[in-house]
């Protein structure tokens, strides 16, 4: 049976039932949404938060879908060449060596941070609060995990990989054969599944699910 001391004081409800916009700072009082809704400031129009109950569920299948597309996409070749009567194809992480090999370091570090090291971090992040959470258990190092996730998401840039790849395609297809591997649609269905995840994954629901987690757990 949980203690006196277990239940929520007046004030800490009081507390818990605010928010403050991330745009102007106005302290406004957290409302219900039917599904679907979304609570705005009234001072600045800013979209505060929305009501997507299936939205952890929707971002954590589509964040294990992109764990599966990163596998296949770094271990299958991007594209293969060919020209004069010879083939050559590469996997992304043998392209970053390539490029230390040609004396491009700086362009490696950033290839290799900005298209396999931060999306992998970010993916990882996703599956790590989002999986205990739909087991009903509070992630461990829940506070690192979830600030993890908006430090390496302006870094996470597969969509400009992608871009600068198919403009690269376009100009080698003058002068040799160029054809698509199955890595270079594994990162296109990965840039749209990992977009989906980030975009379902609904920041007020899962602190709301953190906090009914934890008031379970204390009253065991």
């Amino acid at each position: 049976m949980p203690s006196s001391g277990a239940h929520s004081s007046p004030v800490s409800e009081t507390i818990h039932s605010l928010i403050v916009c991330n745009q102007c700072d106005l302290l406004l009082k957290v409302t219900l949404l039917e599904p679907g809704g979304k609570a705005a400031c009234g001072r600045c129009g800013n979209v505060l938060y929305r009501s997507q109950p299936d939205g952890l569920r929707r971002s954590l299948v589509f964040a294990l879908t992109s764990a599966v597309l990163f596998l296949i996409a770094n271990a299958f070749p991007i594209v293969t060449i060919g020209s004069s009567g010879l083939t050559n194809s590469t996997t992304l992480i043998e392209a970053v060596y390539r490029l230390i090999l040609d004396g491009l370091p700086s362009i490696a570090i950033l290839v290799f941070v900005t298209t396999f090291l931060m999306p992998l971090l970010e993916i990882m992040a996703l599956i790590f609060l989002l999986l205990p959470v739909r087991l009903g258990r509070t992630p461990p190092g829940l506070s690192l995990a979830f600030r993890l996730i908006h430090l390496v998401k302006p870094w996470a840039m597969i969509e400009v990989f992608m871009m600068g790849l198919l403009v690269t395609i376009t100009k080698l297809n003058a002068f040799a054969s160029v054809s698509p591997d199955i890595a270079l649609g594994s990162f296109v269905l990965l840039m749209i599944s990992l977009t989906l995840a980030v975009v379902n994954f609904d920041a007020h629901y899962f602190w709301n699910q953190i906090a009914t987690i934890k008031e379970s757990e204390v009253g065991q």
